[in-house]
């Protein structure tokens, strides 16, 4: 099947109420065009500098969402036009956004990323280093960058039960926050586990491979 075709039946899967974003990192701006076409327009890469590259010669209302550890230095980069970040892992980096949010004169839609996996190589912030965050006076005080929900990867591994419990941690803590804070967005799930995923209501998937293809790393 082709690129829009995977575009099309895999939506076809998802509720109405679940964003995708489909995960182009690696691919040519070809194949991104490709996926526009079939009328998506949610795409998420995890470098900074290969998604600025391809926000230039793009279509302007694709919806990046940059879902990779971002270093601060890098923020500046795409702080014009990023539509969500889902990797705020940190108060430092959570700041840079607010500052280069303030240069570019708009508000940055962000996703704190909870760390979940029973992993060390995963990013994130604990239940409590994000509650701590989000009580903070600076938090309090940032215009430039908006907190809208949670992000979580779960472990790489073939044990469902273990996915599942993970992403129950995530929902719990979103379940807590969403009222409070005025969350909306839980973006967890990927390839290989979007359908727990999507039993724990999840209400946005960063898929990759299963629209794309496997990717090319060489």
């Amino acid at each position: 099947m082709s690129i829009s075709e995977n575009v099309i039946a895999f939506k076809k899967q998802l509720p109405e109420s679940v964003t995708l974003v489909a995960v182009s990192k690696t691919k040519p701006a070809s194949d991104i065009q490709e996926a526009y076409d079939s009328g998506h327009r949610d795409f998420g890469e995890n470098k900074v500098q290969e998604m600025e590259s391809k926000w230039e010669t793009l279509p302007k209302d694709i919806r990046w969402h940059m879902i990779g550890h971002v270093q601060r230095n890098k923020v500046k980069y795409m702080a014009p036009f990023v539509h969500l970040i889902h990797s705020i892992d940190s108060p430092r980096l959570l700041k840079e956004i607010n500052k280069q949010g303030k240069k570019a004169e708009r508000v940055i839609q962000g996703l704190l990323q909870l760390k979940i996996a029973d992993e060390d190589s995963k990013f994130g912030l604990t239940v409590a280093e994000a509650e701590t965050l989000l009580t903070s006076e600076a938090f309090q005080k940032y215009e430039h960058v908006k907190i809208v929900g949670l992000m979580g990867m779960a472990t790489f591994t073939e044990d469902t039960e273990q996915i599942s419990r993970e992403f129950q941690q995530l929902k719990t803590a979103y379940d807590r926050w969403k009222d409070r804070y005025g969350f909306h967005t839980l973006s967890m799930g990927m390839s290989g586990d979007y359908t727990i995923a999507l039993e724990k209501n999840t209400t946005m998937v960063r898929v990759g491979s299963a629209i794309f293809g496997e990717r090319n790393y060489s």
